[in-house]
């Protein structure tokens, strides 16, 4: 059975008809929340491409994992076509090419593509310079990523692999080790640091963006939104209470007098907020005759139940990672193996679950394709409610319609990031399960045996099997190729676990949100609503 046909007979996620549904969903959110006024066809394709480079490089984990499970029958005997091991080799390495491909095309996507189209965007305000030197600064404000980029090969091509000689070692010795660590490199451990380092912000992104998309994308659907007809009369309330606010300002000036500084900047607040509260009065106006608004109404007890289900997954998610982090702060060497366990010593729930879905196939791959879903979902809602921060400063807005090229190119740039750390997390959440997926092995009877006749006990594949009866994938392999960043993900799990509670209460004190929420903004220009509203 030859690879390719493998491939595509075997495996219905990289089908092309799939990735055309891909690009049309990414067609769909960013001219969702793109801008009309401000988009541009560079930055609007860059956003959709890297969104869908995003979305198919979170797909390729569940095909890792149903490509090692696919060698082997349930009984734990290697299929007739796989066993030779030049073929098994073959499915192998073309999987981890899959990954270094994707992972190439995000390297250049980060340090390249995305921070060239974002800085060309930025030198097109001013109307005095032409496209030359347009590209021509977006080139020189480029190169600094370009610059990080090798830096981090290089890192990545010196890097030992191996635990270096030990103490006593003569100088000679320590040096030949590190030439024959570079020598048989061959530039993958380059791409590999590289790919690492980005994960480490995107491990930030995910503690920010996804643990908190968690906890609101659940209870908002639980809480629901204000009534309109409600918020319409509390709007025209406070409407006539500002404008009363403003007449009474005014008619301290009817004798000639002028008004005090004090009383013209609260008079100037005062119209603004007025200006901003007829905006919103026309806004609520327009979703209370909205039939999305009344179909809305309609499935309030689906999107209850919803939010129930999307709640139970969240807290799921989080005993299996709290599970599984106390697996290895219990039973692994420590900071300096990275908290690596080959296994799981405590029970996990998601784990057993996906076990014990493998006899019905395919359950097991279905969910493992739905969590993985799930975590890109989820930090899309978290960057949709957040907005872009860089640490204490909003950056941009996430809002339909609204949203800046440059923020749909940020949100692009962090879910790549997010993608990167994802399959981590999910090994995190099921390590048994990611390592080797619903393979089996037989295990040979401790007595001998009578005839031809071969008698044995089939067993889930786990660290104690034999290493040619069981194939790792290639994605525990890519996550655990330096150990100092295993430590790293290992603590940042506790502070994703932490940050999902946090968002969890502020979610849970905060009321109902607004039916046009994040719609109406203070900053807000009269063209930029007219262009909503029409």
């Amino acid at each position: 059975l030859a690879v390719p046909s493998l491939l595509s007979a075997c495996v219905p996620g990289i089908c092309p008809c799939h990735h055309g549904v891909i690009l049309a969903f990414c067609w769909i959110y960013i001219r969702k929340f793109q801008s009309r006024q401000e988009s541009e066809v560079i930055s609007t394709i860059t956003a959709i491409c890297a969104l869908a480079i995003a979305l198919i490089t979170s797909a390729l984990l569940p095909v890792d994992i149903f490509l090692v499970s696919f060698m082997k029958y349930p009984n734990g005997t290697y299929k007739v076509s796989i066993s030779s091991a030049n073929t098994s080799r073959q499915i192998e390495d073309t999987v981890l090419y899959g990954y270094y491909t994707l992972y190439s095309i995000i390297l250049f996507c980060v340090f390249l593509w995305i921070p060239f189209v974002y800085f060309y965007y930025e030198e097109r305000d001013d109307d005095n310079m032409n496209k030359c030197s347009q590209v021509k600064n977006a080139l020189k404000y480029t190169v600094g990523f370009v610059i990080v980029c090798i830096v981090l090969l290089l890192i990545g091509a010196f890097v030992p692999l191996e635990p270096p000689p030990a103490q006593n070692s003569t100088q000679w010795e320590k040096v030949q080790y590190l030439f024959e660590e570079l020598g048989s490199s061959h530039g993958l451990p380059a791409l590999s640091f590289s790919i690492s380092s980005l994960t480490l912000i995107g491990m930030l992104a995910v503690i920010t963006y996804t643990a908190y998309g968690m906890s609101v994308l659940p209870l908002n659907l639980i809480k629901g939104t204000r009534s309109v007809a409600y918020e319409r009369l509390e709007n025209t309330e406070d409407i006539d209470d500002v404008e009363h606010q403003i007449e009474n300002l005014k008619s301290k000036c009817k004798d000639g007098r002028p008004l005090s500084s004090r009383d013209r900047n609260n008079l100037q607040e005062l119209e603004g907020k007025l200006q901003v509260l007829r905006r919103r009065g026309r806004h609520l106006e327009i979703a209370e005759r909205n039939c999305c608004t009344k179909v809305g109404s309609a499935l309030r007890p689906l999107k209850i139940l919803m939010g129930i289900f999307f709640v139970m997954v969240a807290l799921l998610f989080i005993v299996a990672l709290f599970i599984s982090n106390l697996d290895k702060a219990l039973h692994s060497a420590g900071i300096s193996s990275g908290f690596i366990i080959f296994g799981t010593n405590l029970t996990n729930p998601l784990n057993e679950l996906l076990l014990a879905l493998q006899p019905v196939f395919p359950l097991d791959y279905i969910l493992i394709t739905v969590i993985t879903m799930y975590f890109v979902l989820t930090s899309m809602a978290g960057i949709r409610n957040m907005g872009i921060w860089f640490f204490w400063i909003r950056l941009y807005k996430i809002r339909p319609k609204r949203t800046r090229p440059q923020a749909l190119l940020f949100l692009c740039m962090i879910l790549l990031l997010i993608v990167l750390h994802t399959s981590y997390m999910i090994y995190s959440l099921a390590p048994q399960y990611v390592m080797y997926g619903s393979q089996k092995y037989l295990m040979a009877p401790a007595g001998p045996t009578s005839g031809n006749t071969t008698f044995g006990t089939t067993r889930i594949c786990d660290a104690d099997a034999p290493e040619d009866q069981c194939t790792v994938t290639r994605s525990y392999l890519f996550l655990h190729k330096f150990w100092f960043f295993s430590t790293i993900y290992y603590f940042g799990n506790w502070a994703f676990i932490g940050a999902f509670l946090i968002g969890l209460v502020v979610s849970c004190c905060r009321g109902k949100k607004s039916v046009i929420e994040g719609e109406v903004e203070a900053d807000d220009s009269d063209i930029s609503d007219d262009e909503y509203m029409h």
